[in-house]
């Protein structure tokens, strides 16, 4: 007969076959999930864009540096598409990410025709990236321009008062780590920050005034900040041309003698197996099915990080956002 210590032995290696199964049954479903991504998601599409197809590109939302974007644009510019269309519907956002955006289109520019049609918004960092197109379309009703620079910081200075609470700091010199929203302002924290907008307003503006040839008296009109609808800003040389996808397209045939019967497919800018998101959600359910609930739960965390980062914005901004009433 068995001894217990047999059982327990029996056991473990009954427990260890069962993990070692579990751990494979997973990996399948991950690999199938990846297989099945690669197929079925814009990303996977995005490989379809060649001489037969104008490349549409969209460039939504907020604005930051982002590595997977840049990595997309150059393999555009690698690709057989003999045109881009980028659509821009954007109130802007860190201007270094602007300025990244804006030279990566720059160089698909210098390899493709490319065109922009602004869809409904193209201000601050928005424009900027539309800068690097020759030939700016936009609606007759979007909002074009908010040409300008902005540095904002909470002061929780009264707030402390009010609560009892006083942040001590030692640091190496007055400037470190100013303005810091904990204390009043310093003139010369206050100076410091002035210099830094002046000197990225004055890039802005010097951007402007060169990709869209614009005189000295226009450029002082259309640089103060304010947005302008598409048939405003025709006037003022924001934008060459009132029109929508099908106005580019004609512009294309006219202008760059690209083929008129060519069809227009999008190429995305998310990684290549898209936006990974899915690949996350559908290893958690399979870790979790197979009882590695820990593991589960961990990756179903990291979306919620990633979600909470993306609102998170670092640096100067060229951004427009409407004012609210208090």
């Amino acid at each position: 007969m068995p001894t217990d210590s047999d059982m327990i032995v029996d056991r473990r290696r009954m427990r260890r076959k069962l993990t070692f199964w579990r751990v494979v049954a997973a990996l399948c479903i991950i690999v199938a999930v990846i297989a099945a991504g690669a197929v079925a998601t814009p990303g996977g599409r995005s490989a379809l864009v060649g001489s037969h197809a104008i490349a549409r590109v969209k460039i939504d939302g907020l604005i930051r540096s982002d590595a997977d974007r840049v990595a997309a644009l150059e393999r555009l510019e690698k690709s057989t598409a003999p045109a881009v269309i980028v659509h821009i519907n954007s109130p802007g956002g860190t201007t270094a990410g602007s300025e990244q955006l804006y030279d990566s289109l720059m160089r698909l520019k210098a390899k493709k025709p490319l065109v922009v049609v602004v869809e409904g918004l193209a201000a601050s960092g928005g424009y900027i990236a539309a800068l690097a197109s020759d030939q700016i379309i936009a609606q007759q009703t979007a909002l074009v321009g908010s040409i300008g620079v902005l540095f904002q910081y909470p002061n929780f200075t009264d707030l402390m008062k009010t609560v009892g609470v006083k942040v001590e700091e030692v640091k190496s010199s007055p400037l470190k780590a100013a303005p810091n929203g904990y204390e009043p302002t310093s003139p010369e924290a206050r100076a410091a920050l002035d210099a830094l907008v002046k000197d990225s307003y004055a890039w802005f503006r010097g951007l402007v005034k060169e990709r869209r040839n614009m005189d000295d008296a226009t450029l002082q009109t259309v640089s103060d900040g304010r947005v302008f609808t598409g048939r405003q800003a025709v006037g003022l040389k924001l934008i060459d041309q009132l029109g929508d996808e099908k106005t580019a397209v004609a512009w294309l045939v006219s202008e760059k003698k690209i083929g008129k019967d060519l069809p227009v497919k999008d190429f995305k800018l998310t990684p290549r197996f898209g936006d990974m998101t899915f690949l996350r959600t559908a290893a958690a359910v399979a870790f979790d099915a197979f009882g590695f609930t820990s593991i589960a739960h961990q990756l179903e965390g990291s979306g919620v990080v990633q979600a909470v980062d993306r609102f998170g914005l670092d640096g100067m901004l060229a951004l427009w956002q409407p004012a609210t009433a208090n």
